[in-house]
């Protein structure tokens, strides 16, 4: 099996978000991009998985830019998680799994401004 230790990965990550394009850098406001190992049996339902048979690389968890109105404020940093064991474990080798984590980063950059699964590559 594929191996990447946490610090890499966590480093792979941060690289995918310095290389977003500044003008997308620059809107990205009040969200934490953590990593964390698996995502929880309830977060797989909660979006319509099956935590059987179904697994996720990624999850937006907030409320996308174009819908936070005039009152938006004070609160907590919406979040971006990207799941370590589904990505290592659905790539074959090294060069794979950076370009899986990148797509994944930019992926759910895409939710926090708004795109729906099927305006996202």
């Amino acid at each position: 099996m594929l191996r990447m230790n946490r610090e890499l990965f966590e480093r792979v990550v941060a690289e995918a978000l310095d290389g977003l394009p500044e003008e997308t850098a620059s809107f990205l406001d009040n969200i934490a991009v953590v990593v964390e190992d698996d995502p929880t049996d309830e977060e797989l339902r909660d979006i319509g998985l099956d935590p059987e048979t179904e697994t996720l690389f990624g999850l937006y968890q907030g409320m996308a830019l174009p819908d936070r109105g005039g009152s938006y404020g004070n609160v907590l940093p919406d979040r971006i998680v990207i799941y370590r064991r589904p990505l290592i474990e659905h790539c074959g080798d090294r060069a794979e799994l950076i370009r899986e984590i990148q797509d994944t980063v930019v992926h759910e950059v895409g939710h926090y401004f708004g795109l729906d699964e099927e305006d996202l590559p």
